[in-house]
């Protein structure tokens, strides 16, 4: 299983109405927030949900230390 920490970018498998790919996470815990970087909408998500979306971790925060 995949560790996510804030700040982290995830690219999901199917793209946001807006056409973008990539967000960035901005709460973490049962419930996820998550924010698009190309329109900067918001959206909640419950955990399991979440780890089904994401295709891949783009950039960790925790790696960049």
């Amino acid at each position: 299983m995949a560790q996510f920490y804030l700040g982290d970018i995830v690219r999901l498998k199917k793209p946001h109405p807006c056409g973008g790919y990539e967000w960035e996470i901005t709460r973490t815990g049962m419930d996820f927030r998550i924010k698009c970087l190309t329109c900067n909408h918001q959206v909640m998500l419950p955990r399991t949900e979440f780890e089904k979306r994401v295709k891949k971790i783009v950039r960790s925060v925790h790696d960049e230390k």
